[in-house]
């Protein structure tokens, strides 16, 4: 008995994982949900008090969701850091959540919640400014950095991906 327990196991679990090798190649080949909708028609009445009921009618249909799309650019509101500023921003779809740390090499900070912008006092010491953004589940999101005039932007899709990007100190000075 215990034997067949074992083998029965075994099988289940080469059964299990003979499909998780395999490596999506593009967002196309992720399946699209669907959604089922029953109804239920009303059922009709007897023509005698002593009839039987007519047997109820059930009705499916399949509808595909309309595709999600793609998160809009930032507000203009502030395009670019004033002088002497540092403008860290994120946006898109995060329906569970997103964790968004911020800051320079010598202050880190953090918020929540999309959209997202802050300013900081630019700091000419800092060696780099950079923006995480973390979705909590699925969804969509945009981040981005700009100082001086130079901005750097980040992207993510998908359960739990960071969104990232980073301005750096210039070797001779100004910011890339």
């Amino acid at each position: 008995m215990i034997p067949a327990a074992v083998l029965t196991l075994f099988v289940g679990v080469g059964i299990g994982s003979a499909g998780a090798g395999e490596e999506k190649t593009s967002t196309e080949a992720k399946p699209q949900p669907t959604v089922t909708v029953t109804e239920s028609a009303a059922a009709a009445k007897p023509a005698k008090d002593d009839a039987k009921p007519a047997p109820t009618v059930t009705v499916t249909k399949t509808v595909k969701p309309k595709a999600e799309e793609k998160p809009a650019d930032p507000p203009a509101e502030k395009e670019e850091a004033s002088a002497g500023e540092v403008v860290f921003k994120a946006w898109g779809s995060g329906p569970a959540g997103v964790d968004i740390n911020y800051g320079s090499d010598s202050d880190s900070r953090s918020g929540k919640g999309l959209p997202f912008e802050k300013t900081l006092k630019l700091d000419g010491d800092a060696l780099y400014y950079h923006v995480s953004a973390q979705l909590m589940g699925s969804g969509d999101i945009n981040c981005s950095v700009t100082v001086g005039g130079e901005t750097k932007k980040g992207h993510a899709e998908g359960d739990y991906n960071i969104c990232t990007a980073q301005v750096n100190s210039g070797l001779l000075g100004g910011w890339d």
